[in-house]
């Protein structure tokens, strides 16, 4: 810790409005911990910010110590980047309020409520907006960068649904951007992660979605993977608007009630159909699935729009030691079968899989200029490479067999870039091609008028434009 940032800690406290927490503080290390156990950082100064002005004043206070910030939403950064060692964390947990307007269907979040938050006020008015697939993810780093989940197919990305927000800047400056209010800025935000400042409230667009869903999940061990895999990937263009898929490639089956005994725990793939529909309509779209390839079980049900949104949070516990690597498909060949065939089997913890998102519908809709989101908007699959262990030791094994499997993926890929969210190692090189020259240069422009020294560099960092 610097002598300039000792020496203002304690006028920093007396005057600030939230709590200040240091290392002898008794919640201080819970208050530092992120989602991801690989990641043990120390932050000198943590900031728990109840009110828009209070992160206000943790950005002076920040700024004028000469030291580095770290913003924590959710927490649920891969590469770390809510915790920094030395400098001062914004801790934005306490602003998790959500109001829902359910005639306008619009719902304004704080910037540090997480996807429980949104589903648990907007379901109660039979409303949703796109979120991710663990719902104890935070809704400000999904979102800013982009946000696939569930309702991708039937609304598009979060980014997409962003009706406004309010940002405080690098000079600690309180903006609206909307489509109306700094416009540039709010083009910016959506899907330029949190290179321009801190958004401490999101204003969403709301759905029509459940209480209840329909869900069909079916699971295919590695013996019959190829097949299955070929199979999917022509089906999944069969879905009807208001039915999605999504593939959990490598996955290890639950000890769930619904899985025989005999099943439990073995490596297979899951296609995972829902449906927003009525009954007959999944039961309609899911009977084909069975004529093909036999799964070794299924599960064809209702459940709550909720529980959907929980169904893989046992498989990201809260301090997994987590790395993931991703890049965009154009088509699930069946030369990337082929490799998928070869490198599944390697893996050494039972929690690693590869979940494989499809784009199709309202996400395609979107012009790829509408957005700064980083990805193209014809792609058809994320695939996503998920190292997740218990132990450093299975966390470096699989570790390895992220990388090995992701460099066998990458001639199937299209392009060099990736999803911004899933950039654990967010390379210069890497940033820009995720985003293309166009987007990048535009980006790089906005941020030298709202960061021009770069304050909010940890995230996929854009540098500003000279």
């Amino acid at each position: 810790m610097t002598q300039q940032l000792r020496s203002g800690i304690e006028s920093f406290r007396a005057a600030f409005g939230g709590q200040v927490l240091t290392q002898e503080h008794s919640d201080y290390d819970r208050s530092r911990a992120i989602w991801n156990g690989a990641i043990d950082r120390r932050p000198a100064v943590i900031a728990q910010c109840s009110t828009t002005q209070h992160v206000v004043e943790a950005v002076r206070f920040a700024r004028d110590s000469g030291v580095e910030i770290a913003v924590r939403g959710g927490g649920h950064s891969y590469a770390g980047h809510s915790v920094c060692d030395g400098g001062v964390m914004i801790h934005l947990g306490p602003m998790n309020a959500v109001t829902v307007d359910p005639v306008a269907r619009r719902a304004v979040c704080g910037g540090g409520a997480t996807w429980a938050d949104v589903d648990a006020a907007t379901q109660q008015h039979g409303l949703a907006t796109p979120g991710g697939f663990i719902s104890h993810t935070g809704i400000a780093g999904l979102t800013l960068g982009g946000g696939i989940g569930w309702l991708t197919k039937t609304a598009g990305l979060s980014c997409d649904n962003l009706v406004g927000v309010e940002i405080v800047t690098a000079d600690a400056r309180v903006l609206r951007a909307s489509s109306t209010e700094s416009p540039e800025l709010f083009w910016a935000v959506r899907g330029g992660g949190g290179n321009f400042g801190i958004v401490t409230s999101f204003e969403y667009a709301l759905h029509a979605v459940g209480p209840f869903i329909h869900l069909g999940l079916f699971f295919f061990g590695l013996e019959d993977g190829t097949p299955a895999l070929r199979f999917a990937r022509d089906y999944v263009k069969t879905l009807p608007p208001d039915t999605t898929a999504f593939l959990a490639i490598g996955l290890n089956a639950p000890p769930a009630p619904f899985v025989p005994e005999a099943h439990r725990f073995k490596p297979g793939h899951a296609l995972l159909v829902v449906g927003y529909g009525s009954a007959e309509q999944h039961l309609a779209a899911v009977t084909p699935i069975r004529r093909t390839v036999t799964p070794l079980f299924e599960m064809v049900t209702p459940m709550p729009f909720v529980a959907l949104q929980q169904m893989f949070n046992e498989s990201a516990a809260w301090g997994t030691l987590g790395y993931e690597k991703a890049l965009y498909l154009d088509e699930l060949t069946d030369a990337a079968i082929d490799i998928i065939a070869e490198h599944v089997p390697k893996k050494t913890s039972p929690i690693s899989f590869c979940p494989t998102f499809t784009l199709q519908g309202a996400y395609r809709h979107v012009g790829e200029l509408d957005t700064a989101f980083g990805g193209s908007r014809t792609a058809g699959y994320v695939f996503n490479i998920e190292a997740a262990g218990s132990t450093r030791e299975i966390y470096e094994a699989d570790r390895l067999w992220v990388r090995n499997f992701w460099d066998a993926m990458r001639p199937h890929a299209s392009g060099s870039g990736g999803y911004v969210n899933f950039l654990v190692e967010a390379d210069a090189e890497r940033v820009r091609a995720s985003y293309g020259e166009a987007k990048y240069q535009r980006l790089a422009r906005i941020k030298a008028q709202f960061d021009p020294e770069n304050v909010f560099h940890l995230n996929a960092n854009i540098k500003p434009a000279a």
